[in-house]
């Protein structure tokens, strides 16, 4: 099966959501109660089963969490960057940068799966324990202004890193799942794939952009272009095994996170702007994420 076959049905879910949302009168309280169903039920679920019984290799992971941790470093460095090449109005910057450099991680672990079973499922769920919090405090503190308080309650309160860390902890001390607790958690896990797809493009909006459009094609250009030819560079510098190695582009080249627009609006920041970027992000990584793995080999 050729990379952009692969790719297809995620993105036809992505579709579905998107048309969804327009053609049904369930109204905007359905859609929200199923965001928090699969973003604090289902998809820490699948974190949890996934990183509690895969095989915990770090000298074997450890090349791919490193090359991992340098992109979303870069991302940030690259993403501050912006503050001195642009004039940006109040609370674009600190907006705006998070999704030059946050990943949508249901589109991830839905391509990790197609990629890799569950193999590629528990590497990326091992990606995302390590880079989710170096992500979401980089987000929190462009838009705390400094308040560590704000920054210390967003990372004790995100469910994917909570339950990322209880699987790893779990798995550590040698922890077996029942079998019938672990298919659960397993089915809970595959729904929230499909479910978090859906949300993906029930959440694409194309208003917004009535300003800052300079540094908003710099947001996107980083997050697409510059990190993925990053992450290509890197692994011909460390050694990783096939599914490492597609698995490693694969994360580089996601698009932004959808809940960057959740945190924006809550922390008092431009809301529109972020959706339109997420929306951009998104539709253009339709394009981008299958030419980068193909490149990858």
């Amino acid at each position: 099966m050729n990379t952009i076959t692969l790719l297809v049905p995620d993105f036809l879910l992505i579709l579905v959501g998107y048309v969804l949302i327009r053609i049904t009168d369930w109204g905007q309280s359905f859609w929200t109660g199923l965001e928090k169903l699969v973003y604090f039920v289902l998809f820490p679920a699948l974190l949890f089963v996934s990183t509690s019984r895969t095989t915990l290799d770090f000298q074997a992971t450890g090349q791919l969490l490193q090359l991992a941790l340098i992109v979303v470093v870069s991302g940030i460095l690259f993403g501050w960057l912006a503050k001195l090449l642009f004039r940006p109005g109040p609370m674009i910057f600190e907006s705006g940068v998070q999704t030059a450099f946050r990943f949508n991680s249901y589109i991830g672990l839905a391509i990790a799966y197609r990629l890799g079973s569950e193999a590629g499922t528990s590497l990326m769920a091992l990606i995302i324990g390590f880079a989710v919090p170096v992500a979401n405090m980089a987000a929190v503190h462009a838009l705390a202004h400094g308040n560590k308080g704000s920054l210390l309650t967003e990372m004790a309160k995100n469910p994917l890193l909570l339950a990322t860390a209880s699987g790893i902890l779990f798995n550590l001390l040698g922890g077996v799942l029942p079998e019938v607790v672990a298919s659960m958690l397993s089915r809970m896990g595959s729904a929230s794939i499909a479910l978090g797809l859906l949300m993906v493009g029930a959440g694409l909006k194309l208003e917004g952009l009535y300003e800052a459009r300079g540094i908003s094609a710099y947001f996107t250009a980083i997050k697409l272009l510059v990190l993925p030819a990053l992450a290509l560079v890197l692994t011909t510098y460390f050694v990783l095994p096939p599914l490492q190695k597609q698995i490693a582009i694969m994360f580089a080249s996601l698009p932004t996170a959808s809940s960057a627009y959740v945190l924006a609006t809550r922390m008092g920041g431009n809301g529109p702007l972020v959706a339109f970027l997420i929306t951009t992000s998104t539709l253009l990584s339709i394009v981008t994420l299958p030419l980068w793995l193909l490149l990858g080999g």
